[in-house]
């Protein structure tokens, strides 16, 4: 009977060693990326227009973690229920998988429902997993996959998330990729390295990226207090649009939504977004605080001001 489940996971789960992370091997290299950047506060400012060089609506995500109670989230969904939001704004919310029935049947049809994590396939003997199908059955409608979290403590690596993108894709939830890179990697001058690397991993599963939202996460700024400054977002998020815009087209580069994420909260959500390629926000602990994620999500406010 073990030698038969064997059998089934070797057979569905051809990649299953991705979820062990092998040692550091070399980055995959591509033509416009060969050349290394140094990413400080003294880079080149961006440029000055405030507007969303994207075609895509402002996207705001609140990636809840493993935090709540049924209480703390009934009082969240009903502060997120009272708040007053711009409408030119796409809102999902992301709680832990216990919670998202709860969520799913009470919070406003306003506000769309997001799982943190899915299987790399169909649903079977894969003990502690929920699979997309599962996830579409309850209502949820998006994944994040590729948060640093999953990556570094978890041990996912580039493929297995770039497979589960395409699976998730393939069964119509749509996906929050996430990218970003470690302070060694920041420090080293290697950030757009990484952050092509993981994109490379995305595009060699996925081929339709319309329901697909990206989202730039350094590592260093993920609860920590610590955020990219404006202008060190800003030159990332070009980056990953010229990227998407010479490896998939400039259509898709135009199209796909880049949001930030870093101790977002907010104090500093306008002046992220006034930045012209920074399309939106994935938040983690102002999420959990109903007032202040509105605050948040309102900040697409500052992309009507003029320069």
């Amino acid at each position: 009977m073990a030698a038969a489940a064997a059998t089934t996971v070797a057979s569905q789960l051809p990649h299953f060693v991705g979820l062990r992370r092998a040692g550091p091997g070399k980055a995959e290299m591509f033509s416009h990326s060969a050349v290394h950047f140094r990413l400080d506060q003294s880079s080149k400012a961006s440029r000055a227009v405030v507007a969303m060089a994207g075609s895509g609506k402002f996207f705001v995500g609140g990636n809840w973690k493993c935090n709540g109670s049924k209480e703390s989230i009934s009082k969240l969904v009903s502060d997120l229920n009272a708040a007053t939001l711009e409408s030119d704004v796409d809102v999902v919310v992301a709680p832990p998988f216990v919670y998202i029935e709860q969520v799913k049947n009470s919070l406003t049809d306003r506000i769309e429902v997001s799982a943190q994590n899915v299987w790399i396939g169909k649903g079977g003997a894969f003990t502690g997993e929920i699979s997309a199908e599962q996830l579409l059955d309850i209502g949820c409608k998006w994944v994040i996959l590729g948060h640093s979290e999953r990556r570094h403590i978890i041990g996912e690596d580039d493929q297995f998330i770039g497979k589960k993108a395409a699976y998730a894709l393939g069964q119509n939830l749509k996906v929050i990729a996430c990218i970003g890179e470690l302070l060694e990697e920041r420090e080293a001058g290697k950030t757009f390295d990484v952050c092509f690397k993981q994109m490379k991993a995305f595009a060699d599963s996925i081929t339709n990226w319309q329901d697909v939202v990206i989202a730039y996460e350094p590592v260093w700024a993920i609860g920590t207090g610590k955020v990219a400054t404006p202008q060190q977002a800003q030159e990332v998020h070009a980056a990953v649009r010229d990227w998407l815009k010479t490896n998939i087209s400039p259509e898709v580069a135009s199209a796909t939504r880049i949001i930030y994420g870093g101790s977002v909260n907010g104090g500093n959500c306008a002046e992220l977004a006034k930045q012209e390629d920074i399309d939106g926000f994935l938040v983690g602990g102002a999420s959990l605080k109903g007032p202040e994620f509105a605050t948040i999500i309102n900040s697409v406010t500052s992309k009507k001001v003029a320069a």
